[in-house]
């Protein structure tokens, strides 16, 4: 039997309702189609060498600033715990 390791996500109500509509039209699950995806996806330094998903500079960006968002909302609550 294969270990199974949990990935959890906050996403915002717009992704949250985007990938679970994805999903329900093809009649799978979330899961399965994250599954599916990690092995599509590149890693290391063949970036996008022969993958189906490809990340390029604009996606990267996105995701930093979504990150960087995220990280100053939770620096500026754990400083107001603190006063």
């Amino acid at each position: 039997m294969s270990r199974r390791k949990a990935l959890h996500a906050i996403v915002s109500d717009g992704a949250h309702d985007q990938w679970h509509d994805a999903a329900a039209s093809h009649g799978v699950s979330v899961t399965a189609m994250l599954e599916v995806l990690a092995h599509r996806l590149p890693s290391g330094d063949n970036q996008n060498d022969g993958h189906d998903v490809r990340i390029d500079d604009e996606l990267v960006e996105q995701a930093r600033k979504i990150d960087a968002q995220r990280r100053s909302r939770v620096v500026g609550r754990r400083h107001h715990l603190i006063e």
